[in-house]
């Protein structure tokens, strides 16, 4: 019989948190694994396909957040971050790299079955990719690594992306021909919090297509679909 149980990783270098943490998340109807480390973390991935990711920030060797990152750049399971109450460094640099959400330590765990519940409810309403987060796609007159924050043009032009306009771009281009609402883009690129840290979608909008649009006036890569959203409408040669 299929497993339907979501499966949820839990990575702390602590067994005193992340072991009873295992027991409490298998009561209310989750699988878990247990991960001490990014090592570990890396060969869990290699066995299975979590469907999140519960990270603690603090731990020796590769921490928290190196680990957010590369999982965000390779297109990984949502992630919930664990960090000290008194971090608020680390959980803003969380939510910049990639994580979907943060619980300060020391936490109720029922208060962290419940944010698990909220972070897979949003990923199932998320429309589905098309492509994986990584690779180097053509597009217009741009070549864009998905890996790397910068734009190559014809002529030999390089144009850098902030952070915020490099997981803009990521997500529409694999998601291309897909209407995003502002929700999920917020989703997509910064995770529950984003509103504490962007202005608006639409201003990262404004921006990016000010640096790929021939006429950021008269956009046709990045359309708006008013009351809607946006959709990526540009034609894509994948290379790589």
């Amino acid at each position: 019989m299929t497993e339907t149980r979501p499966h949820v990783l839990i990575v702390d270098d602590d067994p005193d948190i992340r072991r009873p943490l295992a027991r409490f998340l298998e009561q209310h109807g989750f699988r878990t694994a247990l991960a001490a480390n990014g090592r570990e973390l890396d060969a869990a991935l290699g066995a299975s396909h979590p469907d999140l990711i519960v990270l603690d920030v603090m731990m020796p060797g590769e921490d928290g957040l190196s680990i957010c990152r590369r999982l965000r750049d390779r297109g990984g399971p949502p992630v919930l971050l664990l960090t000290a109450r008194s971090d608020e460094i680390d959980r803003i640099l969380g939510l910049e790299l990639g994580a979907d959400d943060y619980l300060p330590k020391p936490f109720n765990p029922r208060e962290l079955v419940a944010r698990v519940k909220a972070i897979l409810r949003r990923a199932e309403a998320l429309p589905r990719r098309r492509r994986q987060e990584a690779g180097v796609v053509r597009f217009d007159r741009w070549q864009f690594d998905l890996a790397q924050p910068e734009l190559h043009g014809e002529d030999g032009e390089t144009v850098a992306l902030s952070s915020g306009e490099h997981a803009l771009l990521v997500a529409f281009v694999v998601r291309a021909g897909l209407t995003l609402t502002r929700d999920q883009l917020l989703d997509l690129t910064r995770g529950r919090e984003a509103q504490l840290f962007d202005r608006s979608i639409d201003n990262q909008v404004s921006r990016l297509r000010r640096k790929i649009e021939p006429d950021a006036q008269r956009p046709r890569l990045i359309l708006t679909r008013w009351g809607s959203g946006y959709v990526f409408a540009a034609e894509l040669t994948w290379l790589a």
